[in-house]
């Protein structure tokens, strides 16, 4: 069976952990626990996905070693609040890779996401995603249930490339292992854990959302930068200003107007420019 351990926090905190060397989907495991009516707060976390998933239905690659892991929570909040929990999933992630990565790779106030200072950096992307010099090393992803007796269980689903990155992808990808820091998806979970605890805490239930969000934007990937986002084959452009109080992304278009944003593929820099 896999190493994997809570960190002390998330121990204390009372949170639990079934771990595997290989399954379907840590996602599909945590929804089979909200339907069997878990109360929450278990982590599934396996060095293996046969049958992952991202946005949108999209397959998630998950070679053996690299990191997935999914949390189920019965969080006591709204849906639009519960929509937040993605940008919760960002700043832990964050800062538990900021706790085992080298000093200088996690920076904070990214102006943009290629990288052209030639150093490794690490950002978070709107809505879901966490960029190494541009380059995808992780993803979140959020899907909900219903209880037994009623109430929303939350999937909070995350994916690490750890030791390699997905080939044939339409986008740039990228594994700490490329990167050139050999750390264990067992470390990169322990952490995780952790951090988790910290940033769900300071959400307090919804209470202290815009506390997150403002913690999301100082680690951010592509503000002041070009952005295109891509919705149904429609593309708009503009400058990515900020995301407002309600996670939305806000662009600037040429004639002054600021837009928010929903849903909707991202791209900055050059790939901004490249998309037609």
């Amino acid at each position: 069976m896999a190493d994997f351990r809570l960190g002390q926090e998330a121990r204390t905190a009372g949170y639990r952990l079934a771990g595997f060397d290989t399954i379907g989907s840590t996602n599909s495991e945590a929804l089979a626990a909200a339907a069997a009516g878990d109360p929450g707060g278990i982590w599934f976390a396996s060095l293996q996905q046969t049958a992952g998933r991202g946005r949108r239905g999209r397959e998630w690659h998950s070679p053996s070693g690299n990191l997935a892991a999914s949390l189920l929570i019965v969080p006591d909040a709204t849906p639009d609040i519960i929509a937040t929990l993605g940008f919760v999933a960002g700043v832990a992630l964050n800062s538990g890779l900021s706790a085992i990565l080298p000093g200088g790779m996690v920076r904070i106030g990214i102006d943009g996401a290629d990288g052209a200072d030639g150093r490794s950096r690490i950002a978070l992307k709107w809505p879901n995603d966490v960029l190494a010099d541009g380059a995808k090393l992780a993803g979140i992803l959020l899907e909900a249930s219903k209880t037994p007796d009623g109430r929303t269980a939350i999937i909070v689903g995350i994916g690490v490339n750890v030791v390699a990155a997905p080939e044939g992808v339409p986008y740039p990808a990228t594994s700490l292992r490329a990167l050139g820091v050999e750390r264990s998806a067992a470390d990169v979970f322990e952490a995780l854990s952790d951090a988790w605890v910290d940033t769900f805490r300071l959400w307090d239930d919804g209470r202290g959302v815009s506390a997150v969000l403002e913690r999301w934007r100082g680690s951010a990937a592509g503000i002041g930068a070009p952005v295109a986002i891509s919705q149904d084959g429609v593309v708009r452009r503009g400058i990515f200003e900020t995301i407002d109080s309600s996670g939305r992304l806000i662009i600037r278009d040429d004639d002054g107007a600021r837009i928010p944003i929903t849903a909707g593929d991202v791209h900055f820099g050059a790939t901004a420019s490249a998309q037609s």
